[in-house]
């Protein structure tokens, strides 16, 4: 079975948001799908995908362990890994349609009937107060949701913690972290995600002041790279009852290594989108349960990304909830069909369709093309 094209299609779904999928097509008419999401980067990755293409049309598409090896020292760096791992959720899609099974199936079976999630209410929170993140929250409780993440410190960067808005940003952070554990109560789990804005030492004070809160886990709260102070950090996170949690843009088995080695995290949050795909986080997986790791893959972008996530998160054993994006868009529901996305109870339903059991429904998807972003969610030097 050969491979006919390999295409790039980035939609514009909100404002503020983007999101990026490959597209396999073969000579037998199977169109297999992956997404490669990576925000203020779509003309790169389109400029990605099209060099690839020029070297693979013609392969066989069932060759992935030759065709979609992820090497970490690619020249391209994230650009060439999210392609790489959109491709290989592409292949998985091809082989699980050419035989008639789903890709969970393939990679061994499941280990659970459903895939929980936890609601990443973000994006969802409007206005971004303390009212209005406790309203995000609420809607995802009412939804069925038994854990929800904020991400409250903005427009807070370390680098700039002598100016005067920087000490208000933090006390708007705390405050919207308050509102959200009023509105939820104690039996839903809260997460904090700090997107990297603190430096140790303010991260160390984080840690103290949002011990009153009895978070579930804080995540990134610094620079990947500094694996000495996320160690130290993680120790202060258990003192209090938390897990330390983040990892959420490495790519690659030895990227990962390093970190389980150091003692980093409680919590790894590979994304399928740009870890390797499917078959490099089970390997991460494997090697982090040996150090009694916890895997809370990231997947706070489209519905195929999604998808692919269900299918590997159900072959998992030190699997936590998986991440959603909740109340950004309903595109996230209307952009594919095959496999139903909504959320049941705040779990994912195994899907039972050949491959990954959905596709883009590519007209009304091609009409609302990626344009480029004035103001990105995150400050460019966050990520």
């Amino acid at each position: 079975m050969r491979i006919a094209a390999i295409a790039f299609l980035g939609v514009q779904v909100t404002p503020k948001t983007n999101w990026s999928f490959l597209l396999l097509r073969t000579e037998s008419g199977l169109t297999g799908t992956g997404e490669c999401t990576l925000s203020d980067h779509e003309a790169l990755l389109a400029a990605e995908v099209a060099r690839i293409s020029a070297r693979l049309v013609g392969e066989d598409a069932l060759a992935r362990n030759r065709i979609a090896r992820l090497l970490p020292h690619a020249p391209g760096g994230l650009v060439t890994h999210a392609v790489i791992s959109a491709l290989e959720q592409a292949l998985w899609d091809i082989a699980g349609q050419a035989v008639g099974r789903p890709i969970h199936a393939l990679l061994g079976g499941a280990l659970r009937p459903a895939v929980p999630l936890y609601a990443n209410i973000n994006r969802g929170a409007d206005p971004r107060t303390p009212a209005g993140f406790a309203a995000a929250a609420q809607r995802a409780v009412a939804a069925g949701f038994r854990a929800v993440k904020l991400a409250p410190f903005e427009p807070m960067v370390w680098e700039d913690a002598a100016e005067p808005n920087q000490r208000a940003a933090y006390a708007e952070g705390l405050a919207r972290i308050a509102a959200v554990c009023e509105a939820v109560g104690a039996s839903v789990d809260v997460m904090v995600d700090a997107h990297w804005r603190f430096s140790p030492g303010g991260a160390a004070g984080l840690i103290r002041d949002v011990v009153p809160f009895g978070l579930f886990w804080l995540e990134c709260p610094v620079s990947e790279a500094n694996h000495a102070e996320i160690r130290r950090l993680r120790g202060l996170a258990n003192e209090r009852g938390m897990r330390l949690a983040g990892a959420e843009t490495l790519a690659g088995l030895g990227a990962y290594r390093s970190i389980i080695e150091a003692g980093c995290y409680d919590v790894l949050m590979p994304d399928i989108k740009y870890a390797g795909g499917h078959e490099e986080i089970r390997r991460i997986a494997a090697l982090a349960q040996t150090a009694g790791v916890e895997i809370a893959p990231h997947n706070p972008t489209g519905p195929i990304c999604h998808g692919h996530s269900v299918h590997l998160c159900a072959t998992l054993p030190n699997l936590l909830p998986l991440e959603v994006q909740f109340g950004e868009t309903e595109r996230f529901f209307t952009m594919t069909q095959g496999q139903d996305q909504r959320f049941a109870a705040g779990a994912a339903p195994l899907p039972t369709a050949p491959g990954l059991g959905l596709a883009l429904d590519e007209p009304p998807a091609r009409a609302t093309p990626w344009q480029p972003m004035a103001r990105p969610w995150l400050d460019p030097r966050l990520g």
